[in-house]
């Protein structure tokens, strides 16, 4: 827009539309009312609207606003006072409105013969500050009703504002933490914990940092504290202040304490019965061997010295002790290898290297297995376990087959969804087990659930120890009459 700046009135029109500010006037000797294009526009009135004092005092919403212009505008010509004050209008349109109205008397023989003034459209900002006002309220509410402890905090470390919450947890009042720096209240230990995390904070790397310190009670005691600190800035980004919450998680360092100390003990305690382990199978294999031996050497050079009813119960009685030393030697190398490092291991040539040493076993019961496991499929396990695993797995599906039913076993692989870990499935036509009576104590130690010779109820306890030692778990499946399905969760190596 091009002007001429020596004409006063086109520059007041040009300064009113910039700043949308209108301006008015009402003459009282001859009575007349004068709008300007901006003020108009605010009261959504066209050039051609006849303007008269008291339709322009119903402009303003009734009630308060109307009454406020009202008596403000009769004290302006009578005492000649000036107002600016901001008030609810009702727009030709029908829109609300607010504005503010700013009139000032012009006397002559202090005399008021015209007031005039300023006229300006103040919704947006009102909307603006209410939005502000209502955030400010709520987070007022919020920081003083929190349940965790919150404060305002200058950049230089001094408490401007805490809560309830705070005040309870630590024991100091409000202006007492108004005299405190935050390193004051701080163990002297933890003082410089979080200094690396607010030197980013202020040169905006991080938006927030969390940190777990301890405080000091007013009456001595420490409290530790879960603190999480964001900085507040302003519009251009310099920092103002931060907000802290900090949440009083002493129980929770108390209880991790003593579940450590219980772990330590655990640890010691385990240790010892490990060690007591290996003194009995290793002293009492040493003896229940030597009482064998002796047993066997009075069978063969003093044959009269057995021919007694005693010897027999003797010879019973130190057969059990060895196998029952035996068993127990197993489950002492069980434990001692519990952190063994795993190897990757070929799974279809230890399957088959099972069916070889297994070869007799097999053909004396007319039996079959099945290797339908993929020939390159490398899982991680301890070589051991492994053999020891499908030795117990198989040799238990031929021991207990169904009478006059020759043993199969079929044995295959697949994946878990997640691809994590390899399901092994060696599927037996056996006898099966009541899993509805048995399924609790399946795996334990000394359980049988046939009548066999050879059931000694601690092949599967072990299995299971073994399977859990390599990072695995055993699932299993079977039906009286039907047969077994052992399901076994193996670690493999994703290719």
């Amino acid at each position: 827009m091009q002007f001429n700046v020596n004409d006063s009135q086109q520059v007041l029109d040009f300064i009113q539309k910039a700043a949308k500010i209108g301006t008015w006037q009402v003459l009282l000797e001859p009575y007349e009312i004068q709008w300007s294009d901006i003020t108009r526009e605010i009261h959504d009135v066209g050039k051609s609207y006849n303007i008269e004092l008291e339709k322009a005092l119903d402009f303003y919403k009734e009630g308060y606003s109307r009454d406020k212009i009202t008596y403000y505008f009769n004290r302006c010509i009578e005492q000649g006072e000036p107002y600016d004050v901001e008030l609810e209008l009702v727009s030709a349109k029908g829109r609300e409105k607010w504005v503010r109205a700013i009139g000032f008397p012009v006397l002559e023989n202090e005399k008021c013969v015209k007031v005039q003034g300023l006229f300006q459209d103040i919704t947006e900002k009102n909307k603006t500050q209410k939005k502000v006002a209502l955030r400010e309220q709520q987070f007022r509410k919020t920081f003083d009703s929190a349940s965790i402890g919150m404060a305002i905090v200058s950049l230089e470390g001094k408490f401007i504002r805490v809560n309830q919450s705070l005040r309870n947890m630590l024991g100091y009042t409000t202006d007492e933490f108004k005299t405190f720096n935050f390193k004051d209240i701080t163990h002297k230990e933890d003082t410089t914990l979080g200094d690396k995390k607010f030197a980013k904070l202020l040169s905006n790397e991080i938006s927030n940092f969390q940190i777990e310190k301890r405080y000091l009670h007013k009456n001595g005691s420490i409290i530790w504290a879960s603190l999480n600190v964001s900085l507040v800035s302003n519009e251009d980004g310099t920092p103002l202040h931060l907000v802290a919450q900090i949440n009083d998680i002493t129980k929770r360092k108390e209880s991790e304490k003593k579940v450590n100390t219980l772990l330590e003990i655990t640890k010691d305690q385990n240790s010892r019965l490990l060690n007591f382990a290996h003194i009995v199978s290793h002293n009492l294999r040493s003896h229940s061997g030597n009482l064998e031996m002796l047993l066997d050497l009075m069978k063969h050079e003093e044959p009269e010295a057995t021919d007694n009813s005693y010897f027999p119960l003797v010879d019973t009685a130190v057969n059990n002790l060895s196998e029952t030393v035996e068993n127990l030697n197993q489950v002492a190398i069980l434990n001692t290898k519990l952190h063994e490092d795993l190897t990757p291991t070929n799974l279809y040539e230890a399957i088959n290297k099972t069916k070889e040493s297994l070869k007799a076993h097999i053909l004396e019961n007319d039996g079959s297995i099945i290797n339908n496991v993929p020939k390159h499929l490398i899982i991680d396990t301890v070589p051991a376990y492994l053999d020891s695993i499908l030795l117990n797995f198989i040799s238990n599906s031929i021991k207990y087959k169904k009478p006059d039913v020759a043993p199969k076993i079929n044995i295959s692989t697949s994946f878990t969804d997640d691809n994590q870990y390899l399901i092994l499935k060696i599927e037996d036509n056996g006898m099966g087990i009541d899993l509805n009576r048995h399924r609790k104590k399946l795996f334990g130690m000394y359980k049988t659930f046939h009548k066999h010779k050879d059931s000694r109820g601690l092949g599967l306890f072990i299995t299971k120890n073994q399977v859990e030692a390599i990072g695995g778990k055993i699932e299993v499946e079977s039906e009286v009459g039907i047969g077994t399905t052992f399901l076994l969760h193996l670690k493999h190596e994703i290719n």
